[in-house]
């Protein structure tokens, strides 16, 4: 993030922060932590050219070399989104990242589960499972937003609609149940 935030060096200071909207399974994570991701699928609200050497590398909790690199080939406009997706993205404090430079966010889960709806891999699958499970998303407001998505969805919209209909019904499966409630007879 410091190297994109670099970036923000020569834009206009009324355009500023630049946003950094951060989608798929790095997006899940930080929600869920249930999957970790090599890659970062983010958008920028600004058209920046992205340098090719984006990669960290670090070393991992076992101690082995490891890295994650900003993907270059991330494109939001391939699957469903929702128009007030990057409004609704939540903020994430980066340390060491002025924030009046780049502003880091991550899209909030019901938006990270419309956005698998596109591909709807058996990853995605899981990724929409994992936010079920956490209790972040709920089946019936993933079935309404979806559906707004999908109204203006470019494209062919019948796949993400059938995918739609299936992340629903796994969200269903796999949400925390509430407690039921056991009344005494009187």
């Amino acid at each position: 993030m410091k190297r994109v935030e670099a970036l923000a060096v020569g834009i206009d200071s009324s355009l500023l922060p630049l946003r950094i909207f951060i989608a798929g399974g790095t997006g899940v994570f930080l929600h869920t932590g249930t999957r970790a991701s090599r890659d970062i699928d983010a958008s920028l609200s600004l058209r920046v050219h992205l340098p090719d050497d984006l990669e960290e590398v670090y070393e991992d909790r076992h101690g082995e070399p490891a890295s994650v690199y900003l993907d270059p080939n991330y494109n939001d406009t391939l699957g469903p989104t929702h128009e007030n997706a990057y409004d609704d993205a939540q903020p994430i404090p980066v340390a060491g990242i002025d924030r009046r430079k780049l502003d880091v966010r991550v899209l909030a889960p019901i938006d990270l589960a419309i956005s698998k709806l596109g591909r709807f891999s058996d990853r995605d699958r899981d990724d929409i499972v994992d936010l079920a499970r956490a209790g972040l998303i709920d089946a019936d407001a993933l079935q309404a937003r979806g559906a707004e998505a999908l109204d203006y969805y470019v494209g062919n919209a019948a796949a993400p609609r059938a995918s739609l209909r299936a992340a629903v019904k796994l969200v269903r499966e796999h949400a925390p149940q509430p407690p039921k409630i056991h009344r005494r007879p009187r």
